[in-house]
């Protein structure tokens, strides 16, 4: 290889790895590979051993209707793909090392799959092999380039090793990148306020239900990018409860941190704060620690549609049921429901009967169940 064709390959390979942290990059560096080993159009792609199925993982330069018709119809013609099984890995081949080339042209693999695209010859190469599947290199050669030669297949062999490795990375680098905006949707539904927090104490990502407490304005208020406490005692606690987690945990028992803190206005919190990762070197938006605000509360959030369903509760009764979570005695439900103490009772003992419960709290006990941790909270007097 000359020095320029070296200072080509070197930056050939460069763009190859890049490619794996920035996968839009991924169709030029494949039309720079094709380039560079006198190719017409790449495709890697994965057969499984069982020659049941192919994946065609990335591709340049064809079009996708003989994508379509590789998939369909051609991959069982292509005998350079099934011959990659039994070969050495990293080891380039083209029609002529496996029949004669006279012989290729008369296949209905050449005539009515490589032919219409301007292809003359095929070379492929290993780049991974595991007892399932099978992973190559396809590269088509057109017809100004002639058929494959040892300079092809060199140029193919040096660079599988690379691309195989840029595979790999980019595998590793997509299974640690769930990013916040992943799971902005789920965080958002959920009744619990979230706060994520980067290694800084930078507010990464706040859920629907922590923004409602910034809101609200009782116990957090968010400055600038920053959260801060209401008042004294709830902001010396806050800020314990991160010092505790900056310092690796070092001097407790445990990573996760629980505190109870209390807002302006009287009502009790429950903090749960804990570290996503010990990689304190993060990028900007990386999150590092997460905290959970839930208001202290002996009524949990139930499914109503599911404990009806359960117990085959009339509308009725389950109104009933809910109430009794939320208030307990007879005269309050039946002050909140405007219905008459003996209508509760008749509910009670029916759903006495039907849960096979003993007493009002063995009835809490059930319901509580069948508590979800997904926010709107179901209201009882919408359930008629």
């Amino acid at each position: 290889m000359t020095i320029l064709g070296a200072n080509r390959f070197s930056s050939l390979v460069g763009d190859i790895y890049d490619a794996a942290i920035d996968p839009t990059q991924r169709s030029a560096a494949l039309e720079q590979v094709a380039g560079f080993v006198g190719g017409s159009a790449v495709t890697i792609l994965s057969r499984d051993t069982a020659r049941l199925s192919i994946e065609i993982h990335q591709h340049f330069g064809t079009e996708s209707r003989f994508r379509q018709l590789y998939r369909d119809r051609y991959v069982e013609l292509d005998a350079l793909l099934d011959r990659h099984l039994d070969i050495a890995s990293e080891q380039a081949i083209g029609v002529t090392d496996i029949m004669p080339y006279s012989d290729f042209l008369a296949t209905s693999f050449y005539r009515e799959w490589m032919e219409p695209q301007g292809a003359v010859d095929l070379a492929t190469v290993t780049l991974e092999r595991s007892n399932t599947r099978t992973t190559v290199l396809q590269v088509l050669r057109g017809r100004s380039r002639g058929t494959v030669d040892d300079s092809m297949r060199e140029r193919m062999r040096l660079l599988a090793p690379h691309i195989q490795r840029s595979r790999v990375m980019g595998r590793q680098i997509r299974a640690r990148s769930h990013t916040v905006a992943d799971l902005v949707e789920v965080l958002d539904g959920l009744s619990t306020a979230i706060c994520l927090f980067d290694a800084e104490g930078r507010v990464v990502h706040a859920n629907e239900a922590c923004r409602q407490l910034f809101v609200d304005g009782d116990l957090l208020a968010m400055v600038g990018d920053r959260i801060v406490a209401r008042n004294t005692q709830a902001d010396k606690i806050f800020r314990g409860l991160f010092d505790v987690l900056a310092d690796g945990g070092t001097h407790s028992t445990g990573r996760r941190k629980i505190r109870l803190m209390t807002s302006v206005n009287g009502q009790h919190f429950l903090l749960h704060a804990s570290p996503l990762t010990r990689d304190r070197s993060l990028q900007r938006d990386g999150a590092a620690t997460v905290l959970f605000i839930q208001k202290a509360s002996m009524v949990p959030l139930l499914a109503p549609e599911a404990i009806a369903a359960a117990f085959r509760l009339t509308p009725s009764e389950l109104r009933v049921l809910m109430a009794i979570v939320e208030l307990g005695g007879v005269p309050d439900i039946a002050a909140k429901l405007g219905i008459a103490e003996t209508t509760v009772k008749t509910h009670l003992g029916r759903l006495f009967e039907k849960t096979g419960a003993g007493r009002q709290a063995d009835l809490v006990k059930i319901a509580a169940g069948f508590a979800v941790p997904f926010a709107q909270r179901p209201r009882t007097d919408d359930i008629v």
